[in-house]
């Protein structure tokens, strides 16, 4: 897959994922509040720096952690919402995410896991 396919499919999945909870603990129906354009506007602006494009793993299994501790904090509350509700929302973006989290790693990211003694 090349890398503008794979950027492509992880914003995607980013945006469903921030409008989901948007939409159910902010109450937005047709638009991001600020708070949730922000993350979604962070995650895009990582995504395009991702040092394991296209072979990246899902952020979960990834051994460089690139977010900012406060960015990093509202991801993880958005997948956790978002993660399970995503298989009734959007059925292919959710197994193509589940596929990612069991495929095997890279020889690129198993490179840099066991350069950084992980």
């Amino acid at each position: 897959m090349e890398r503008g396919d794979v950027l492509n499919a992880e914003k995607k999945t980013i945006s469903l994922m921030v409008a989901l909870v948007c939409r159910d603990k902010h109450g937005q129906k047709d638009s991001l509040c600020q708070e949730c354009r922000e993350l979604e506007a962070y995650a895009y602006q990582r995504l395009e720096t991702c040092q394991f494009m296209p072979e990246k793993p899902v952020c979960a299994r990834c051994p460089v952690h690139c977010y900012h501790p406060r960015y990093r904090q509202q991801i993880r509350e958005v997948m956790r919402h978002a993660g399970p509700r995503m298989l009734t929302h959007a059925p292919g973006v959710a197994i193509r995410h589940l596929w990612l989290l069991f495929k095997p790693e890279s020889p690129r990211v198993k490179q840099i896991r066991t350069r950084m003694g992980k």
